[in-house]
């Protein structure tokens, strides 16, 4: 059930097994022992998630991915300070943005060291600023224990937002649960939040919740994702 969901909750163990939370408990115990799955509040999860890198994901709905960079870049401004997430579809946007000439004056704050690295090619129009912490090998980017604490400091125009998946009732969810508690932080920093979600991520529900659907303010996707009271961009 683990391996199959990527989330597995004592009390939704205990009914489907038919066995009592405290037997649910102590065979997740054993398991964890044995180093098959990790504890966490409330159930458990896989050892290791099947996260893909970054680098294997830029090829992934390559297309879709940079109209929806250029999408998205249509909506910044000069003089804007703006976080740009992490991510295969981040990366789209950072080279839309590089390749707006009209822009300057803009300040972008970012996790992502590569996306840091393709943003410098628009210096000096662009001031970019990397966030701190501890590195994560799969995705290049900077989580706790810097970030938040930096991020806290700031007060950001635009959030652009990326994610493993996007659903009615569960809202914006992600893989990782360092990078998603990352992106809320971002998005209670900024005036405005957008989610940026290929037609791959829709309907999906993935283990960490970034936030609610009614927090963002848009979504721009390739994809059909009708949902009231928020703006949807097609790519």
């Amino acid at each position: 059930m683990v391996a199959e969901r990527g989330f597995v909750r004592v009390g939704e163990a205990s009914l489907e097994l038919g066995v009592s939370e405290v037997t649910v408990r102590s065979d997740l115990a054993a398991l964890e022992a044995a180093g098959l799955i990790t504890r966490v509040h409330g159930g458990a999860m896989p050892t290791t998630l099947s996260e893909p890198s970054l680098e294997s994901s830029l090829d992934r709905q390559a297309a879709a991915k940079t109209a929806i960079g250029r999408a998205a870049a249509a909506l910044v401004t000069s003089g804007q300070a703006v976080y740009v997430d992490a991510g295969s579809t981040a990366m789209a946007l950072a080279r839309a943005l590089v390749a707006r000439r009209e822009l300057h004056d803009l300040t972008v704050v970012t996790p992502g060291l590569t996306i840091a690295l393709a943003l410098e090619a628009a210096l000096p129009r662009f001031s970019v600023v990397v966030t701190g912490g501890t590195l994560r090998p799969l995705q290049h980017s900077l989580v706790n224990p810097f970030a938040a604490p930096m991020l806290a400091a700031l007060n950001l125009d635009l959030a652009f937002i990326g994610c493993n998946g996007i659903h009615p009732d569960a809202g914006v969810t992600n893989l990782n649960l360092p990078e998603a508690e990352i992106k809320t932080l971002a998005m209670r920093r900024s005036a405005r939040s957008i989610v940026l979600a290929d037609a791959t991520k829709l309907g999906r529900i993935e283990l960490a919740r970034i936030a609610a659907l009614d927090d963002f303010d848009a979504l721009v996707t390739d994809g059909e994702f009708p949902v009231d009271g928020l703006t949807v961009v097609r790519a």
